[in-house]
């Protein structure tokens, strides 16, 4: 089983001050998992937003292999579970090419993390951070929180213009 721990923080370009960054700072990396289905790949999908004042709602998906989940494509290979990065449209930074993330062996443990400013002509500005928790491992409540991480890619940038 993979179990796909999603956390994306959202906001508007009026609330980029320090204050707002800091509420957003609180919000923790791992969740306890609820009840799961019985599934090759299931999804915890959590989304924090401004709107709501990041009060996390939360989503339970269960897929087959190979999946594509906005903006990782997960797969099997052997007994590992192949992740690799798909394009984000719309997005910025555009320099992130499709390609291997990680490739987890069973009872390995994966964290991703990404930040994105979404714009475009129909799009009003607005801008996303990503953790990624992976977990190839059958479920249990706590397999986040008391996990060592194997495997931690950290591609966040500065979506303001200045180092991050």
């Amino acid at each position: 089983m993979v179990i796909v721990q999603r956390i994306v923080v959202r906001w508007t370009k009026h609330v980029r001050g320090a204050a707002e960054a800091t509420r957003r700072r609180e919000i923790p990396s791992t969740f306890e998992l609820p009840p799961m289905p019985d599934a090759p790949l299931v999804v915890h999908d959590l989304l924090a937003e401004e709107r709501t004042g990041y009060t996390p709602t939360a989503v339970i998906g269960d897929h087959t292999l190979p999946a594509q989940l906005k903006g990782l494509r997960f797969k099997l290979s052997g007994a590992a579970v192949e992740v690799v990065r798909t394009p984000v449209w719309a997005a910025y930074p555009t320099n992130r090419f499709p390609g291997l993330v990680f490739l987890l062996q069973p009872g390995e443990h994966a964290r991703y993390q990404a930040n994105f400013r979404f714009s475009g002509y129909s799009t009003a500005w607005y801008y996303e951070q990503w953790t990624v928790n992976i977990a190839h491992e059958p479920w249990r409540s706590d397999v986040f929180l008391t996990e060592e991480i194997d495997h931690d890619k950290d591609e966040r940038v500065s979506l303001y213009g200045g180092p991050r």
